[in-house]
């Protein structure tokens, strides 16, 4: 029966290799008798296009325009991930709130938002809000006199590394050591005297004192660099690409919003004698959640969550419907810029194939460490 089950594979397997090493031969042949390239020779050829708010230009080649839109998909996948993850939570909490306000709030956003197509969220987001809402640049919003609001983009305020910058980075790195060491300190002392640790409170003194003395022993390495409008343009501080935003936002709420009932069913799933536990122990309403539900629920809301998180980044390619450059628009321009599409377009695939085996990898990896029954 075992034989014949690795007889039925090895015939699978080898009808899938025969039919993608036809499609291989196919486009090679396709490929030359139209005198298009074979090979992947073209990523040293200029791009052709110069890229909005970079500094690539149309004679860099295309490998470096591949690289700033994986640097560029990076960021939305990252920054979008934490933002719906911390939005999701706090949604999905409100949605068990005793408080009706709360609870209609969170079940009105989630009943609302997730059954919305995302590329309309997208498009509405920049669109309508963003080029619609926002003033011109010539009528921008001065909030507090260190941010610029305007159609054309966000601007904040930024770090300026001085001279001793690269020192002072180091010492926030030896900051952080005695801080967790005190932490771990005043634990063991909890546990031998009873005392109130207060862990996180001595550990943020030790950084917050050794960050203050360094920052004024080594002459203020880092100072803010806040933006200032000058007619139509702005000087100083960082430039939050209008397009980036729209995609930002409307990733990260359609996202929260499945990330929301995902930690509504994990609190669920907890046994309610738990949550009787925590009460006879005299816990507080957010201790409970904090300390006893959530560590919980989280061991039951990994694979779920590792699969939004997979769909929040494949989502980001919704960017070329706003102009975007995230690596899919790189890729569109280049293919319209001469360069091979099916070589450019496996390129794309393979990348976001590396970014989802990545993610994967991570969730399994915390997956099995929070596993019942001990490590593995």
């Amino acid at each position: 029966m075992r034989g014949r089950s690795v007889l039925f594979q090895l015939l699978l397997l080898g009808a899938v290799l025969g039919v993608l090493f036809y499609l291989g031969g196919n486009l090679q042949t396709n490929l030359q008798a139209t005198g298009l390239q074979t090979g992947y020779g073209y990523l040293d050829q200029p791009y052709g296009s110069d890229i909005p708010g970079s500094d690539c230009c149309q004679t860099q080649s295309v490998r470096d325009a591949f690289l700033l839109g994986w640097a560029n998909t990076f960021r939305i996948a990252s920054v979008g991930i934490v933002l719906a993850l911390v939005l999701g939570v706090v949604v999905g909490v409100g949605r068990l709130s005793k408080n009706f306000m709360v609870r209609t709030a969170s079940a009105l956003y989630v009943e609302t938002l997730r059954n919305i197509p995302v590329y309309l969220l997208v498009f509405s987001m920049f669109f309508v809000v963003i080029q619609q809402t926002l003033p011109p640049i010539t009528e921008a919003i001065d909030w507090l006199g260190v941010t610029v609001f305007s159609n054309r983009g966000l601007y904040i305020p930024w770090l300026q590394l001085n001279v001793n910058a690269t020192a002072f980075i180091g010492l926030l790195g030896f900051a952080l050591v005695g801080a967790v060491g005190t932490g771990i300190w005043r634990t063991r002392r909890f546990e031998r005297t009873g005392e109130p640790h207060h862990r996180v409170l001595w550990g943020l003194g030790v950084f917050l004192a050794i960050a203050v003395v360094g920052y004024l022993m080594l002459d203020r390495p880092i100072t803010f660099d806040a933006p200032e409008r000058e007619g139509r343009l702005v000087v100083g501080g960082l430039e939050v690409n209008p397009s980036y935003a729209a995609l930002l936002i409307a990733l990260v709420i359609y996202t929260a919003s499945h990330i929301a009932e995902i930690v509504r069913g994990g609190i669920q799933a907890v046994a309610h004698g738990q949550t009787e536990a925590s009460l006879a122990l005299g816990l507080s309403n957010f201790q409970r959640i904090r300390l006893v539900v959530l560590p919980q629920a989280f061991r039951i809301m990994v694979p779920p969550l590792a699969n939004q998180f997979l769909n929040l980044t494949k989502n980001s390619s919704l960017a070329v419907a706003i102009g975007y450059y995230d690596i899919t628009r790189v890729t569109q321009t280049a293919a319209n810029n001469a360069a091979p599409a099916p070589q450019a377009y496996s390129v794309l695939m393979l990348g976001y194939l590396t970014f989802s085996l990545s993610i994967s990898l991570i969730a399994n990896i915390i997956n099995r460490r929070l596993r019942l029954g001990g490590r593995t």
